[in-house]
């Protein structure tokens, strides 16, 4: 078995003093798409905030053999680590075009790739970003990750408030960007999870308490119940 892409031992964050994270320890391979679950509140969000240096943090976050938690956030992306925060989190006097290009790191940034992934982004390049509806701002947020060459995306709830029909075009963009690189992803839909996830981690007051296989876990309806405290057949 190949080594993992990401190690993270007992990461422990804190918000103002507050400690968001208590213990976290998991790895994500360097292939598919590992989900981080839980509860509302328990700290998913906290964890990738912390991996990338967000917030602070202690403890020992290693991603291709080498420590980056003493690193500055902007030092991590620069290593192809991409982060999608949870609110989108658009510049919204911008445009998007202007939204893209602010986040391109390199020469050649993959505007084809967005523009195939996402063809009403090219649509509305010269339209601000503050004028969109969710769906469309979430697509520019992913766009942003996905138009450099990344080594690992870190994706924070990407369609937490989207209509059906969006969450399906975000599943469907997320599952092709899996095909090259891999995905941390903090997800509350399981029909999501269902469709995507290959490993699964999760989490409860700030600490990791299941870690396994994806189907395993989602086809044990108790254990979904149990750990997440919903049924099952929400991944039907």
């Amino acid at each position: 078995m190949s080594a993992p892409l990401l190690t993270v031992e007992h990461l422990r964050a804190t918000v103002g003093g507050q400690q968001v994270v208590e213990d976290i320890t998991f790895e994500v391979p360097a292939t598919g798409v590992t989900a981080v679950l839980g509860r509302n509140g328990v700290g998913k969000s906290s964890t990738l905030k912390g991996i990338v240096g967000l917030y602070d943090r202690t403890g020992t976050v290693t991603f291709d053999g080498e420590r980056i938690d003493h690193e500055p956030t902007h030092r991590i992306i620069q290593r192809g680590i991409a982060y999608v925060p949870e609110d989108r989190e658009v510049f919204s006097m911008l445009t998007v075009e202007e939204n893209l290009t602010l986040a391109a790191r390199q020469d050649q940034p993959r505007w084809e790739f967005i523009h195939q992934l996402f063809p009403e982004l090219k649509q509305r390049a010269q339209q601000r970003a503050g004028t969109l509806s969710g769906g469309q701002q979430q697509m520019v947020s992913l766009g942003r990750a996905l138009i450099n060459d990344n080594r690992l995306l870190l994706v924070d709830e990407p369609t937490k408030g989207l209509a059906p029909k969006i969450v399906h075009e975000v599943a469907a963009v997320l599952d092709e960007a899996a095909r090259t690189v891999p995905i941390l992803l903090v997800e509350q839909n399981l029909q999501v999870i269902n469709r995507l996830a290959h490993r699964v981690v999760v989490i409860d007051s700030g600490r990791v308490v299941h870690t396994g296989d994806a189907r395993e876990l989602l086809d044990d309806t108790a254990r979904v119940q149990q750990l997440l405290g919903v049924h099952g057949e929400a991944t039907k």
